[in-house]
């Protein structure tokens, strides 16, 4: 189990991207846009004036039952050893252990 303070953290990052995403989005176009080199510097400027944390790069995949950031695991949101848990539990549908 992670420690409380790290999920909270994440979910403060989380909800720090959803805030700006369109804000930084914007930006990010007109940047793509600018042709002065001026132009750019300001936007550039604008964007890192934005919340380090506000970027969707720093977000973390984390298991949703223990806050696990190691072994995560996209198809189910868990971590490995919560899906072999789960599995040897007959909790997940059509996942069962390998044996040959």
């Amino acid at each position: 189990m992670a420690k409380q303070s790290i999920v909270e953290r994440e979910r403060k990052r989380q909800r720090l991207v959803l805030k700006y995403a369109e804000k930084r989005k914007i930006f990010l176009q007109e940047f793509a846009l600018a042709s002065k080199l001026e132009d750019k510097l300001k936007l550039h400027q604008k964007i890192q004036e934005l919340p380090r944390n506000s970027s969707r790069v720093r977000l973390r995949n984390r298991c949703w039952r223990t806050g696990r950031g190691r072994g995560f695991y996209r198809d189910f949101g868990l971590s490995r050893h919560m899906i072999r848990e789960m599995a040897h539990n007959c909790i997940l549908p059509g996942i069962k252990k390998a044996s040959w």
